[in-house]
């Protein structure tokens, strides 16, 4: 458990830094229109991998593989949800529709790179050692 909250640690910490990035280019590029889709953008991206923190954190204590089947689950309903959420969003005027999905998925790919880069640096036992008796 410490080691996904460590990986969740270092994926919110980089896309806490790209998000800040991401608006500064969307509202340079598309002006207020696309600030406000940055910031549609980051705020779905935010609730959606926040439902998976919650969602994984507690299915780890019941048992590895049930938080395997957790997070494999939550993630084909986070890429279902998201093309609902961008369909039922395409024709909104009250922001960019293209910045809210580039920031998006730029989002997504820096979260999963972190949480990629980290597991691969985390020293993890693949077979747990018998008690010596």
């Amino acid at each position: 458990m410490a080691s996904y909250a460590r990986v969740v640690r270092r994926s919110a910490a980089l896309c806490s830094v790209v998000a800040v990035a991401m608006v500064a280019i969307c509202a340079a590029v598309a002006g207020t229109k696309g600030l406000y889709g940055a910031l549609v953008g980051i705020a779905i991206v935010a609730a959606f991998f926040g439902i998976s923190i919650v969602a994984v954190s507690r299915a780890a204590k019941v048992n590895p593989m049930v938080m395997m089947a957790v997070a494999m689950a939550t993630y084909v309903i986070k890429i279902l949800a998201f093309m609902v959420v961008l369909v039922l969003l395409r024709h909104v005027t009250a922001f960019n529709p293209r910045t809210l999905g580039v920031t998006a998925v730029v989002l997504i790919l820096a979260w999963s790179g972190a949480q990629v880069i980290t597991m691969m640096r985390t020293k993890m036992l693949y077979v747990t050692p018998e008690e010596q008796a």
